[in-house]
């Protein structure tokens, strides 16, 4: 199986809904935090458009002004991000009768007409996901997705054997291997816990707990898409902060961090390295987009609703780039 990059998603609620992703790489193709307000147009690739939907925001690249968005959130709270997925991920080809949708127009389809994870699963019902490329030179991007709201979470992949949604109780997603093994490896961490635990291992030895922290012994710490899984799973799970908006997204990029890559420790060839190009943390309630990057630990933003919603136009932030430092004297 081809070696894929590493990106992380999760889900976090206080008294707002936040969503959000890492996406590790070792190159950036000029992403961009981008507004689609209602009256933009999609033009579909099997015919007909998404006219007069609901906005979204999100990062993305933008190629012949169309947004190839990462992850996104609509107006109603609802997000997307998709993840790779490489050597699993299989696309059909159109079938009449279905709604033949590529892999690269998933995103918009479904923030576009769906204000919940609840209707988005009725339209997937009648999806079929194609391979259609965005260019003809231009690589189909192989990608599994993690949908949330306030309420609910799925994972979507479409696989040699057919599409699967399954519930995601744990609001976090990777890489390989496929969604329903990574729940399942989770089994062979359920004595990891918070707190420290008394001796188990004999009552016959004097074992003492000399550190904070014990409890997370066995925890994954190495880069592999499956143990991210891990880690952030339990991250995620045990995450406690106050409910305020500085707080809950303080929180959020903690979360995240726990998996951040630093440059040199995953080597992908001569002077290559994958690093974490970007974290976001969208207060999907509010519609505001929180974002650092590699090279700016600040937390910058941008506001949906501060723009105007009812334009044509794709609305386009860069992302903001060099290493802001706070000097106090």
């Amino acid at each position: 199986m081809e070696e894929q990059n590493m990106c992380t998603a999760a889900t976090y609620k206080t008294k707002d809904f936040y969503f959000g992703r890492t996406l590790d790489y070792e190159i950036s193709y000029g992403d961009q935090i981008v507004i689609t307000p209602r009256n933009y147009v999609f033009d579909l690739r099997e015919g007909g458009q998404l006219r007069n939907h609901y906005a979204m925001i999100g990062m993305a690249c933008v190629m012949e002004n169309y947004p190839l968005y990462y992850d996104a959130v609509n107006e109603k709270g609802l997000g997307i991000a998709g993840l790779n997925f490489v050597g699993n991920a299989h696309y059909k080809k159109p079938v009449e009768g279905k709604d033949n949708i590529t892999q690269f127009e998933l995103i918009p389809w479904i923030l576009g007409k769906c204000a919940t994870v609840k209707e988005a699963r009725q339209l997937l019902k009648n999806m079929n996901l194609i391979d259609t490329p965005f260019l003809p030179d231009l690589p189909v991007a192989q990608l599994h997705w993690i949908i949330a709201d306030k309420e609910e979470c799925i994972t979507l992949e479409s696989l040699e054997e057919g599409m699967k949604i399954y519930d995601n109780p744990v609001g976090v997603l990777t890489n390989n291997p496929p969604f329903n093994y990574q729940m399942f490896n989770l089994n062979n961490y359920m004595q990891l816990a918070a707190e420290n635990r008394s001796n188990t291992f004999s009552e016959n030895l004097e074992l003492n707990q000399y550190s904070r922290g014990m409890g997370g012994m066995g925890l994954p710490g190495d880069l592999s898409s499956q143990s991210i899984f891990v880690r952030v799973a339990f991250v995620k799970m045990n995450s406690l902060s106050g409910d305020s908006e500085d707080e809950s997204v303080s929180q959020f990029f903690h979360i995240l961090g726990s998996v951040d890559q630093q440059r040199g420790c995953c080597k992908l060839g001569e002077d290559k390295y994958e690093i974490t190009l970007y974290t976001s943390c969208c207060n999907a309630t509010k519609g505001i987009y929180y974002y650092n990057t590699y090279e700016n630990h600040q937390i910058s933003a941008v506001d949906m609703h501060r723009e105007d919603l009812e334009s044509q136009n794709l609305i386009c932030y860069p992302v903001i780039q060099g290493e802001k430092i706070n000097f106090q004297n």
